[in-house]
């Protein structure tokens, strides 16, 4: 057996991770490292004391994505990038410096979190259909971008489907 490299296991752990997860739109997990060593996970649910998606269902709005595209989006829950965020936080443990892995290139909130808390490095393994903007903020923030597998992440009732990596 092959051992793994850093970056294939802490993305596996991402799965375990999303196997917590309240929302079965995306179950989705993150983790977020530093020198090797887990500083914090997250995953796609409520906040504390609020309602989760598998306990009484979603709270479905439409977007309407720049180019005209009306997608569906869950807005009971927080994305598992701000859930791992906010725990850091609630514990008292600054994530300067360090990488995040996550199932799917980060949206543009989570982004603009991920830039601000100091996280220099992001890990996906596939694609967002809106990342564009995010690729962006990253690019002039100075934060690698890695995506393991260039297609694009799917999931329930997402919307209009896309036969190309977002470019």
């Amino acid at each position: 057996m092959a051992r793994p490299s850093w970056d294939e296991y802490f993305l596996d752990l991402t799965e375990t991770v999303a196997k917590r997860a309240t929302c079965d739109r995306g179950r989705s997990g993150c983790v977020i490292v530093r020198d090797n060593r887990i500083l914090a996970t997250g995953y796609v649910g409520s906040p504390p004391g609020l309602p989760h998606c598998d306990d009484v269902g979603h709270l479905m709005k439409q977007v309407i994505d720049d180019d005209g595209q009306v997608r569906s989006h869950c807005m009971r829950t927080i994305h598992a990038e701000q859930n791992a965020i906010c725990q850091a936080a609630r514990h008292g443990i600054s994530l300067q410096g360090a990488t995040l892995y996550c199932k799917m290139e980060p949206c543009r909130v989570c982004a603009m979190m991920i830039i601000s808390v100091g996280i220099t490095r992001v890990v996906a393994y596939r694609r967002y259909h809106a990342a564009q903007e995010t690729r962006e903020m990253f690019a002039e923030a100075g934060i690698v971008l890695d995506v393991v597998e260039d297609t694009l992440e799917r999931y329930e009732d997402q919307g209009p489907s896309s036969d190309q990596a977002a470019e």
